[in-house]
């Protein structure tokens, strides 16, 4: 936004347009409640001197970084629309040092990647590499493409502003909001225009994928740990704009692993999971192979692998059969047909 456009504005019109500018009024400690159809010069040039004095206002200032904060906000919600999602991987080298005997790995949007190896061989490590977009800087020395260049510094570390975005094994709340309250400041943030719609949706999708359902008034500290992955699940499909998902071990998440997948590349996004469990992994178009630190090989789903699946399915059916069993107190039965 220009200076000139920004001064023709009233306060009340610049906070329906740019909703975020109103906690820049209040950050700065301009009091602007009660004359929101002033532009903002007359609000100064009516506002009481010992006011300005009082809270340290520097009117030029103030506007000059108010044009700066609308640019670089706008640019964010710019840089949110991604059109290929791609990810691709340059070799790095094993712990020992050698190199890595792959030439690239590329990976599209939809595609859902298992990332498989013994414990400690560095999936971790992987997942950590996509996350940063490692450009020969990490231990591993690989380098990460996002849409096909190298991302700079501060789309790299930016908090607020990433193209990857990481599930762990542990969810832990800290705030003092019910899952709605947490649901619509989420919302409010990103701008979404059909807030009420996105919040209603997530929260069922949320409650589809979690062992056992909650509420919306459930304050998310009262969450289990299974309630929570699947809250931040729904959560990062539905309304986060990071196009890249990473998940670390969701077979240990309490939640439906095969409607979770569903339901991130239902949404265009990149799944790539670490993981020990042969369904997860079969699930996967592929799965990359980890062992010394290094990537082995990559391993593309065969059709024979695809029928194992659905036997692999049957079969956690019947175990989750069983532990619906326990929880509900009734004694445990094997039918043939499970």
């Amino acid at each position: 936004m220009s200076l000139e456009n920004l001064l023709k504005l009233s306060i009340g019109d610049l906070f329906l347009k740019f909703p975020y500018t109103k906690d820049f009024f209040i950050d700065h400690l301009v009091p602007y409640k009660g004359h929101e159809n002033y532009t903002i010069n007359q609000l100064f040039n009516n506002m009481d001197e010992e006011v300005i004095e009082d809270n340290a206002i520097n009117t030029e200032l103030f506007i000059s970084s108010l044009v700066e904060y609308i640019e670089l906000m706008n640019s964010y919600f710019a840089s949110e629309q991604v059109v290929e999602n791609t990810v691709t991987i340059y070799p790095g080298t094993y712990k020992d040092g050698t190199d890595e005997n792959f030439t690239k790995i590329e990976i599209s949007k939809g595609e859902i990647i298992s990332i498989v190896g013994p414990t400690g061989s560095g999936k971790s490590r992987l997942l950590a590499d996509i996350e940063w977009a490692a450009n020969e800087d990490t231990p591993t020395k690989r380098k990460v493409l996002i849409n096909g260049r190298v991302l700079e510094p501060h789309e790299r570390f930016s908090a607020s502003n990433k193209l990857v975005a990481q599930l762990s094994q542990n969810m832990n709340f800290v705030m003092d909001l019910s899952v709605r309250e947490f649901l619509d400041l989420h919302a409010t943030s990103r701008m979404v225009e059909n807030k009420e719609e996105m919040i209603i949706k997530i929260y069922d999708k949320a409650n589809e994928l979690a062992g056992e359902g909650f509420s919306e008034d459930t304050p998310i500290t009262e969450l289990s740990g299974g309630q929570s992955r699947a809250l931040m699940i729904a959560d990062t499909a539905i309304l986060s704009k990071s196009p890249i998902i990473l998940i670390d071990e969701i077979e240990n998440a309490g939640i439906d692993r095969q409607k979770a997948l569903e339901l991130l590349i239902s949404e265009d996004k990149i799944v790539l999971m670490s993981t020990h469990d042969p369904i997860l992994a079969l699930m996967g178009d592929k799965r990359i192979v980890i062992n010394n630190g290094g990537i082995e090989s990559v391993i593309e789903t065969s059709e024979e692998e695809r029928s194992i699946l659905s036997k692999l399915e049957n079969l956690d059916k019947t175990l989750m059969d069983m532990r619906n069993r326990l929880r509900l107190g009734k004694r445990l039965k094997f039918e043939e047909e499970l």
